[in-house]
Parts: structure tokens; C-alpha cells; sequence
């Protein structure tokens, strides 16, 4: 069975996520108007499900931190959640 990645990033604004899907020009994108709190798994799993997608099985979602220039470390920090994804209906994408 195919996985996919979703991912949830903010660089300070509103929270966004969004279903990598390499080869096309549009990705399936859910987004929360809000800063904070950081949207909690269920409601990660709510806007999935919304997307038509759910968590892999035994996926967990995994944090990293990026910036706009990693030469500066005073420039803002972009935070990345990522995980494990598939279609609703168990199959692939």
C-alpha cells in the first residue's frame, strides 16, 4: 500500500496542511485560521479526514524547524510537522 507525506507548517501566521503530491500542480490543503495553539492531532486527524485522508498505520507526526535564511540564525522559524499518509479507503492516493 502506497503512503504519501502530509504536512503542517506556520511561519508565525495561520497554521496550514497540506497532502504532498509530487507531479502535480495542486495540493490537497487544509488550513486553520489562527497563529495558535499549534492545531492538536485530532484536529489533524479532523482535517484530514476532510482531505479524504487518514493516518498510516503506526505513523506519528515528527517536528522540524527550517528558516527563510539559514544563514541568519535571527531569521524566523518556520516549524514542519510531518506523517505518514493514505487514502480514507486504505488504499493508495
Amino acid at each position: 500500500m502506497r503512503t504519501l507525506t502530509a504536512q503542517m507548517s506556520s511561519d508565525g501566521s495561520a497554521w496550514r496542511l497540506y497532502v504532498v503530491l509530487y507531479g502535480e500542480t495542486e495540493w490537497p490543503t487544509f488550513r486553520w485560521e489562527r497563529t495558535r495553539p499549534v492545531p492538536t492531532v485530532a484536529e489533524r486527524r479532523r482535517a484530514l479526514a476532510a482531505l479524504g485522508y487518514e493516518l498510516a498505520p503506526g505513523a506519528v507526526w515528527s517536528w522540524t524547524e527550517d528558516s527563510r535564511d539559514p544563514d541568519d540564525d535571527a531569521s524566523p522559524v518556520l516549524l514542519i510537522a510531518a506523517a505518514a499518509v493514505r487514502d480514507r479507503d486504505g488504499g493508495a492516493a
